[in-house]
């Protein structure tokens, strides 16, 4: 397990605020009471939180042909049909993973293929869960076409606390299923938008880990 390289600057400063709050602390109420030791174990705990926050694990990525892979660790909280306005302006399969500020927040690309378009929203930061977050909230938009012509749109949804999508995505290149697509600070979610006639393996509630499960085969 290694801690990912968005996580440096913010896990930086908030080590270095600890440490000056407990300064403060200790500088203003010189004796050491059970007030000093319950602040220790809260600060300890925050910054195991923060620095757990920004994970980053090794995993073996599965080629099944045609597969989607999961592009995010959490729990299904969308499977149906819905009319997809912004690039295909169909009806699609939607697939939505959310992430709470428990799970990993790396996002991987299920498929591999051409990026033929990419978009950043600027949005609103109601909860990830929410049905309208998929369009309300900041969010990016990128859409991956495999060597079968078959196309995914992947978009990336803040949430409530998440103020800050990172999406390494470019419109031209080509990208490998199971490498990082980017990532998402602090609680949010990730929606996928397939084919209708993709085969699917998942159902709503049910835990997925990124780039271990299969979410839908291409057919």
């Amino acid at each position: 397990m290694k801690i990912h390289k968005e996580g440096f600057g913010l896990i930086t400063f908030f080590f270095f605020l600890v440490v000056v709050i407990l300064a403060a602390v200790n500088i203003i109420f010189t004796t050491q009471t059970p007030f000093h030791v319950l602040l220790y174990i809260l600060a300890f705990f925050f910054l195991v939180f923060i620095i757990r926050f920004f994970r980053s694990p090794t995993r073996e990525i599965k080629l099944t042909d045609n597969c989607i892979c999961a592009p995010a660790d959490g729990k299904i909280v969308v499977v149906e049909k819905v009319k997809e306005d912004e690039y295909f302006k169909d009806e699609r399969i939607q697939v939505s993973i959310f992430m709470s500020a428990y799970n990993v927040h790396v996002n991987w690309y299920p498929v591999s293929g051409i990026v033929k378009y990419f978009k950043y929203h600027k949005g609103s930061y109601i909860i990830a869960r929410h049905p309208k977050s998929s369009v309300k909230n900041e969010r990016t938009s990128l859409v991956v076409e495999t060597s079968d012509q078959k196309a995914v749109l992947i978009r990336q949804v803040a949430g409530l606390v998440a103020r800050r999508i990172v999406s390494y995505s470019r419109e031209g290149e080509f990208v490998a299923k199971g490498a990082e697509l980017g990532f998402i600070k602090f609680g949010s979610r990730v929606d996928l938008f397939l084919p209708t006639d993709a085969k699917l393996h998942v159902e709503l509630k049910q835990k997925v880990i990124g780039k271990q499960t299969i979410l839908a085969t291409l057919q």
